[in-house]
């Protein structure tokens, strides 16, 4: 007799898991039983093609969490990920129109970008600092004084160079540049001094180049930190809270730090290279109360 009872008790629960009333993402999800992350080819460290041209990255190993927790709460474990390159112009529109179930790369969460999507709790904080020679011993922000400054033309990092320099009347020599090439270039061949960009893009940019040991990284910042989350469709609470569980769970585990140092802080595929790029104590306590505010004032440690 335990038998049925025990087929009874699971008919009455699986009868309540399909009653649950899915929406949004997670009913796409269990109709078509697969999900798609978008990915940015050459967003390195976060989301970027190694060698057999498979997406890799911080960001994208973070969203095969979310997956996971999407699998598990659906009661789903053959769902399809499915992955699609993106491009910083059509990430948003192919996250709006459903293309997209979740966006995995270095994304800025900013108050603009919520009016359109939503965004999970931040893995990653950048904020503009600039590179130099060691040799030229320029440590802060005041040592630009009168020094060839360069940053990419049209960049959020120009305005806040062009910023400080009128704010500190620093009397800076600023160079735009065509592009994050031409502006390491004018770094290595002297006609600047500096080159003011996202920090951990410096990082990536140093360590591509001929000879990393010769560079720096200031300290000092143009800007308050600026939080990057993994990107998800607007006004679709239950999937939202779902990624904010798995995002939260992971980052207040020991499985974060691990995760954060295979892809900055260690050599990465397809050719080795070490970004050197230590999780900052506002990153750290990021993840220790974890939020998807883009306000970058949520994120200063006093």
């Amino acid at each position: 007799m335990r038998l049925p009872t025990v087929i009874l008790a699971l008919t009455c629960l699986a009868g309540a898991a399909s009653a649950e009333d899915l929406s949004g993402t997670l009913q796409k999800v269990k109709e078509t039983k697969k999900i798609t992350l978008g990915y940015q080819e050459a967003s390195v460290p976060f989301s970027y093609l190694d060698g057999n041209q498979k997406p890799v990255g911080f960001a994208m190993d973070i969203c095969l969490k979310i997956v996971d927790a999407v699998k598990k709460q659906l009661g789903m474990p053959d769902i399809v990920v499915e992955t699609l390159a993106v491009t910083s112009s059509n990430r948003i529109p192919l996250m709006v129109n459903g293309t997209l179930d979740l966006h995995c790369s270095a994304t800025t969460n900013n108050a603009d970008r919520q009016k359109q999507v939503a965004f999970t709790n931040t893995h990653f904080l950048s904020a503009t600092r600039f590179a130099a020679k060691k040799a030229a011993k320029i440590n802060t922000i005041d040592d630009l004084k009168g020094k060839a400054v360069t940053a990419v033309a049209g960049s959020v990092n120009l305005t806040q160079l062009a910023k400080v320099n009128t704010e500190r009347t620093l009397g800076i020599n600023i160079m735009p540049a065509k592009d994050q090439a031409e502006a390491f270039l004018l770094l290595e061949t002297d006609r600047a001094q500096a080159y003011a960009l996202d920090d951990v893009q410096l990082a990536v940019a140093i360590a591509r180049s001929k000879e990393p040991a010769l560079f720096m990284i200031s300290e000092e910042t143009f800007s308050k930190p600026e939080p990057y989350g993994i990107m998800l469709r607007r006004e679709d609470a239950p999937f939202k809270a779902l990624a904010d569980r798995a995002t939260a769970e992971l980052y207040a585990s020991p499985e974060i730090e691990v995760l954060y140092r295979k892809w900055l802080e260690s050599p990465t595929p397809p050719n080795g290279l070490n970004y050197n790029v230590p999780m900052s104590p506002a990153l750290r306590n990021a993840y220790k109360k974890p939020s998807s505010s883009a306000d970058p004032d949520v994120y200063v440690v006093n």
